[in-house]
């Protein structure tokens, strides 16, 4: 197993628990897209991903994600296809009980996460990277 592929998935055995509050794999000056959804963005430093990710997370309850799949692909990038688990505060909307899949892509340069892309529609990521489920 690649160094990459061993930094993300050490990433996902904390956002797995819900513990977002590490940020020593993350590049200062990372970019951090989300790219569909509701809320579509690009922030970058990681103060700017903080805010953004900590904005997202007070519309939930015990939000976490499980990964089902790791791809490496080329140049340094990591696939995570998984699904999001929690409870919507507003809507009481429960994730994980559909099977819908989002995937991230983390761009590693220098051993640190360069460029974390978020997709709530895995099939989007797909298409955009050009690889079939």
């Amino acid at each position: 197993m690649s160094e990459n592929l061993d930094l993300v998935r050490s990433i996902y055995a904390r956002w797995e628990r819900g513990d977002f509050t590490g940020t020593d794999w993350a590049d200062p000056e990372i970019e951090f897209v989300i790219a569909d959804g509701p809320d579509p963005r690009s922030l970058k430093g990681l103060a700017a991903m903080a805010a953004g990710w900590r904005e997202f997370l007070t519309a939930w309850t015990g939000y976490g994600v499980e990964p089902d799949e790791y791809r490496e692909l080329s140049d340094g990038r990591v696939l995570v296809i998984l699904h999001a688990v929690g409870r919507g505060k507003a809507s009481g909307v429960q994730l994980g009980q559909t099977s819908e899949r989002g995937a991230n892509v983390h761009e590693i340069r220098g051993g640190k996460v360069t460029r974390l892309v978020i997709y709530f529609d895995c099939a989007r990521a797909l298409a955009n990277l050009g690889l079939e489920d």
